[in-house]
């Protein structure tokens, strides 16, 4: 019983936390397009960009691991929304710092933040792998 109302209230904020960084995700692109548009470089506002495209790729994943949780719960699927979180906080934040601040040594964070990322779909997979089997004894 414990663990369910564990699965429901992570699952709470993963979709708390998806919605969340979804809009701040808009808020990044507005902020990029208007406000760096005439700051930054070029390829530096591309930078940019990536860091919000991932950022909402990965905050529309969070919300669908959130519904899954709801009714499939699994270790599996709650590690890969805490890996999104994770992916979303090193990969899209060290490439926003990178772009605000110009300090290049964060372009070597941002595949840790890709790592996670990748982990998190292999995660979502394996959960999707193995929905239907019955839990272990």
């Amino acid at each position: 019983m414990n663990d369910l109302i564990d699965t429901r209230s992570e699952a709470r904020r993963f979709w708390l936390l998806g919605a969340v960084l979804a809009s701040l995700a808009v808020a990044a692109g507005a902020f990029g397009a208007h406000a760096l548009r005439d700051l930054v470089p070029p390829a530096r506002l591309a930078t940019f960009e990536t860091g919000v495209r991932y950022q909402m790729y990965h905050s529309l994943a969070l919300l669908f691991v959130a519904r899954a949780l709801t009714g499939h719960p699994s270790a599996a699927l709650r590690w890969a929304g805490r890996l999104f979180v994770t992916g979303i906080v090193v990969f899209s934040g060290s490439l926003y710092l990178l772009v605000l601040t110009g300090l290049s040594w964060l372009g070597a964070v941002t595949p840790l933040g890709g790592v996670a990322f990748l982990a998190g779909w292999g995660l979502l997979a394996r959960a999707a792998l193995h929905r239907d089997r019955p839990p272990a004894a």
